[in-house]
């Protein structure tokens, strides 16, 4: 069995390969850049290079795309080419190849609009059955791959699954107030409690549903760190989140402290992922909770697979305004 990993030079792609390569899977690494995780260099918009790089392939993991923060630095038709040109090209070599499952990498940006409630109103709870609505080209180019690769599924009996995976990059924040405000160890584990999940356990939700696949048929998952906060937290978590985190983990506040760190103000959603966990039998371990046991332990809490993945950048300039331009 090889496992096909498309992005093997980015932060997923290399973490996946990274744990395959331990687990003496077979698995070729394909990527448009060089890495010492990339097995072929060559672009998934390319029809010839993805016949190639399909041949002997038995599983597919599609992690490779143009990500929002290349919104400011490519076109729309760069966005069209990769993230649906390229994923129609991998889709109709897999059906070609037979290969027995499909994943593909989507993420939580999908929702768009959605995730931002109207002033006055409750934190937004974001489970599958929220419907999209996109931002910017990323979330479009990212829902129509989402949806070409339901219609293989459908019309082509492909074992399809689709993990919206909330934030895993370690780069600080594109958004000012939070950069200046927190450190980005601060922000990242302050995310974990409802947008943020660990590449680690990100990995092990893409590992079950390549062996899921074939069982489910065709099934989307939202791919986060478990929550602690319920629907009845949702108006307070709006208001007054500290309040709510002190409530669940009266110790958090100590701990904090001493690291010099602070809670965000308020939360406007959180990301549920009861259905990985009921359906893939995904059993994620980096949380909120175990942030504070580490915090209590003055150990570290991020996983040793994020730390030996580390930090990556989205360009190969550096910007004076932050991690990467905002369009």
């Amino acid at each position: 069995m090889t496992i096909l990993v498309t992005g093997s030079a980015g932060h997923l792609g290399e973490a996946l390969m990274r744990s395959l390569r331990a687990q003496s899977r077979w698995a070729r690494g394909i990527d448009i850049k060089p890495s010492a995780f990339t097995d072929m260099v060559g672009s998934i918009g390319d029809r010839g290079f993805i016949r190639q790089a399909m041949s002997g392939i038995s599983h597919v993991i599609h992690a490779a795309t143009l990500h929002k923060p290349h919104v400011a630095t490519h076109g729309n038709r760069d966005f069209l080419d990769t993230n649906v040109g390229g994923t129609l090209n991998l889709l109709e070599e897999a059906i070609a190849a037979g290969v027995a499952s499909f994943v593909f990498t989507s993420t939580t940006s999908a929702f768009g609009a959605a995730l931002t409630p109207a002033i006055g109103e409750p934190a937004a709870w974001v489970t599958e059955d929220v419907l999209p609505v996109p931002k910017n080209i990323y979330g479009v180019t990212k829902l129509a791959a989402e949806g070409m690769s339901e219609l293989f599924a459908r019309k082509s009996r492909l074992p399809v699954v689709i993990l919206r995976t909330s934030r895993f990059f370690p780069e600080s924040d594109d958004d000012p107030d939070i950069r200046n405000g927190y450190s980005a160890e601060n922000a990242q584990a302050n995310e974990l409690l409802h947008r943020r999940v660990d590449v680690s356990d990100v990995v092990g939700a893409h590992l079950l549903a390549l062996e899921k696949a074939p069982a489910i048929g065709f099934g989307r998952y939202i791919v986060s760190a478990t929550t602690p906060f319920l629907p009845g937290d949702l108006a307070e978590l709006r208001r007054d989140a500290p309040a709510v985190v002190e409530r669940l983990f009266p110790a958090a506040n100590a701990l904090y402290a001493e690291r010099g760190w602070k809670m965000f103000p308020t939360l406007d959603r959180v990301y549920v992922n009861e259905r990985a966990r009921r359906e893939l039998g995904w059993q994620p371990r980096y949380d909120f909770r175990f942030v504070l046991d580490r915090l209590r332990e003055r150990r570290e809490w991020r996983s040793p697979l994020a730390l030996d993945v580390g930090s990556k950048g989205y360009h190969e300039e550096v910007f004076a305004e932050g991690p990467y331009p905002v369009d």
